[in-house]
């Protein structure tokens, strides 16, 4: 009797975003989701999620800590599309409203075992300089309507670069034959 071999694959994802530095900034909070292509589908974990406030460490570093659990699993016949983590940070400005202080987005690592990734970020710049007064006067900083662009690329050439957040995350790759089991290492 002939086994078949399995028609999919899994991606499990499990890591944190551990920390930033927004050295001009406080207070700060991040979201994260995926973007992956048309093959991909979660089967287990959160594709989005947001985190608590932090605030800046005491020492010389300043250091915000966020230490943001990420758990996803997905599962795909081919690796085109491979996914993607897209993070935006947001803080309060001076009149107290929630605005981006960054976007950003990197892949997640091709091979299994433990990774480390610092991600560039950036934040959307009006394009003229009363479009800058009334972003400023009103307290609405211009900012994707859907952070899923930024994993795309398209269009953002001229963007300002504001910060970098490190993310250690741990990857297995695992095929799925019939009641096989696969732990990623803790």
């Amino acid at each position: 009797m002939a086994t078949a071999s399995p028609s999919v694959f899994l991606l499990m994802v499990n890591g944190q975003v551990e920390s930033a530095q927004f050295p001009e900034y406080d207070d700060l909070y991040c979201k994260y989701c995926f973007v992956y292509g048309q093959d991909w589908a979660p089967t287990a974990g959160l594709e989005e999620g947001i985190s608590q406030i932090t605030s800046k460490s005491q020492d010389m570093r300043q250091v915000l800590v966020w230490n943001f659990p990420i758990e996803v699993t997905f599962k795909s016949t081919n690796p085109y599309g491979w996914p993607q983590i897209v993070l935006s940070v947001y803080g309060p400005d001076v009149f107290g409203n929630d605005v981006v202080r960054g976007y950003g987005a990197v892949h997640v690592p091709f091979s299994p075992g433990r990774h480390k990734r610092t991600i560039p970020m950036f934040v959307p710049e009006s394009t003229s300089k009363m479009q800058k007064f009334t972003s400023w006067f009103t307290g609405r900083r211009p900012e994707y309507t859907d952070p899923k662009v930024v994993a795309q690329g398209e269009g953002r050439e001229d963007e300002n670069t504001e910060a970098e957040i490190p993310r250690s995350t741990w990857v297995c790759l695992c095929p799925i034959p019939a009641l096989m089991l696969s732990f990623c290492p803790q």
